[in-house]
């Protein structure tokens, strides 16, 4: 039988969490055969057998914003040993992972919302690739389960943050430590851009490795938002700069949960 490919502009796929729930949504699906994925151009081409009218039907029920472009004859492509980018991606979430615990215990220790908050956004970078590299190859049914534990995780972080900061807003607090805010984010921010350049210089266009740079330009964005808090801080001598940045990133949290436990449905 042959093939075809079919090209689909997806609007609201902008991170490596949209790309696990098509493609969980999608691979049960006996007549799909191969998906390539271009996060930054929102693009999926799905190399399928008979008629697309099921694959559309079942990408239009995540309610991405999805649209059919075309379908044409093709052939599969030739597998890629991924080795490399699997090394690469390791080392980002490595990278994640010990920020965040850097990040939450310093957090603390000064008192920074801003600080935990950004913990908690490389937490939620470090739980998106350890479900990407732990789940390859598994069933179908295991990775929804582990999705929901992670979702749920990450969510109940997120709502622990929102509670802290919260209370931090009615009651009298202590202003945080603002050098602990500006150093620590500057040395996380510097691991972000190590991680930027490590998967830049891998040269790929495979989904995973595309949406790993853009989650990671994203943390910069975050790290840039904390310093600034830390300076504002110092500037006011008010504590409000960092309750400000905390609840922002926390709702960043409350989102990525959001769309992880999608992924479990």
């Amino acid at each position: 039988m042959s093939i075809n490919k079919t090209t689909f502009h997806i609007k609201d796929m902008d991170c490596p969490s949209e790309e696990q729930m098509i493609r969980m949504k999608l691979e049960p699906l006996s007549q799909v055969k191969h998906l390539e994925f271009d996060i930054p151009a929102r693009k999926l081409e799905v190399f399928h057998q008979e008629e697309v009218q099921a694959i559309h039907e079942a990408i239009s029920e995540l309610n991405l914003n999805d649209r059919l472009e075309d379908t044409s004859e093709a052939e599969l492509p030739i597998g890629t040993d991924d080795s490399h980018q699997r090394k690469i991606l390791w080392w980002v979430l490595g990278i994640n992972f010990g920020f965040f615990v850097i990040e939450m215990t310093t957090g603390w220790i000064s008192r920074s919302m801003g600080l935990i908050a950004d913990s908690l956004d490389m937490l939620a970078d470090s739980i998106v690739y350890g479900l990407s590299l732990f789940a390859v190859g598994a069933a179908i049914s295991r990775k929804k389960k582990v999705a929901k534990i992670s979702g749920y995780f990450q969510m109940g972080l997120a709502l622990l943050g929102f509670s802290e900061v919260l209370r931090r807003f009615f009651i009298e607090s202590e202003t945080p430590l603002f050098q602990w805010m500006i150093i620590i984010s500057t040395l996380a921010l510097v691991g972000n851009m190590v991680s930027l350049w490590l998967i830049n210089k891998a040269k790929s266009n495979e989904a995973h490795m595309q949406a790993s740079a853009i989650f990671t330009s994203n943390d910069i964005i975050v790290n840039g938002g904390v310093i600034l808090a830390g300076g504002l801080v110092y500037w006011l001598d008010s504590k409000w700069p960092d309750l400000i940045v905390g609840g922002i990133v926390f709702g960043f949290v409350m989102r990525g949960a959001i769309r992880i436990l999608n992924l479990s449905k």
